[in-house]
């Protein structure tokens, strides 16, 4: 009896072996190569993060809308307005435009009293975390 589970043992130690080294024949080596533009996009969204920050900080809500209407004044916005930073912001079921980043309601006022002329809807916001 003491001799049959011995060499039952040594057999499934024998299989046990000769599977995982037959297994290894047969693996795959896979290489994965990256464009170097996929980087360079890496980076540019790392930079929009970053600069889209939503802290204790004010805002200027533009415009509020359409995709389509909400991309053709951002980019009428940028044009006009380089040292603004603009983002467009996806709030169901409209989607805005904010601009600045300002530290206080004071200088936010200040930025919509010369934003008002060319967007009499504009309003100061305080966005949540």
């Amino acid at each position: 009896m003491k001799f049959s589970t011995t060499i039952n043992h040594l057999k499934l130690c024998l299989f046990i072996l000769l599977f995982f080294n037959y297994s290894n024949l047969f693996a795959q080596e896979v290489t994965a190569s990256q464009d170097s533009k996929f980087e360079q996009l890496l980076n540019e969204k790392r930079k929009v993060n970053s600069s889209i920050t939503i802290n204790n900080r004010y805002k200027i809500q533009i415009f509020n809308g359409t995709s389509e209407e909400s991309k053709k004044t951002l980019i009428q916005f940028k044009k006009e307005n380089k040292t603004y930073d603009a983002t467009i912001v996806f709030s169901t079921p409209l989607y805005k435009v904010w601009i600045g980043n300002f530290k206080t309601r004071i200088e936010a006022e200040r930025n919509l009293n010369a934003l008002k002329k060319s967007y009499p809807n504009s309003i100061i916001i305080k966005p949540n975390r």
